[in-house]
């Protein structure tokens, strides 16, 4: 990993920024989104099941479960464009879930598409057309059951120097 990947999963991981995802993303910190896990390849997001977070079916709400999962993709994303020369601006294009069985405790988010995200913003970077992301991100329970499989379509682009 280079010195911009770990500076970005450095300031993810840390205590320090919970508070400040107050500032930039207010619904992820009230719903207690926490980045447990943020390498190359990969990317865990938990969220709780808790009162701010139940629906009237006494389970998680889908936009809770939806919010951690994009935030799964969306670190990654973030990883491999952080800092970099030209910048990459990124944007969620399209998004689909399916809902398997009820989240009720902590659901933790992964992603595995670490490689195919570098890729692509290697592809956007070096030839400066837009390019689109298919992302896959699955919900998981405590004992390791699929609860919630989403898909996120992420458009990047290579911004021209000024």
């Amino acid at each position: 990993m280079n010195a911009k990947k770990d500076e970005y999963k450095n300031m993810v991981l840390s205590p320090v920024f919970r508070a400040g995802l107050l500032k930039v993303m207010p619904m992820g910190a009230i719903a207690g989104l926490k980045v447990t896990a943020l390498d190359d390849q990969h990317c865990k997001v938990t969220v709780p099941y808790n009162y701010v977070n139940k629906n009237p079916f006494n389970t998680t709400y889908w936009a809770v479960l939806g919010m951690a999962a994009e935030m799964a993709s969306g670190a990654m994303v973030q990883m491999h464009t952080h800092k970099t020369n030209p910048s990459v601006s990124m944007f969620v294009t399209a998004c689909s879930g399916k809902f398997v069985k009820r989240a009720i405790g902590v659901t933790t988010f992964i992603c595995n598409d670490g490689q195919l995200i570098a890729d692509k913003v290697h592809a956007a970077m070096t030839t400066m057309e837009p390019q689109t992301i298919q992302s896959n991100v699955k919900g998981y329970d405590k004992a390791g059951d699929l609860l919630v499989d989403f898909d996120f379509e992420w458009s990047i682009k290579a911004r021209k120097s000024k």
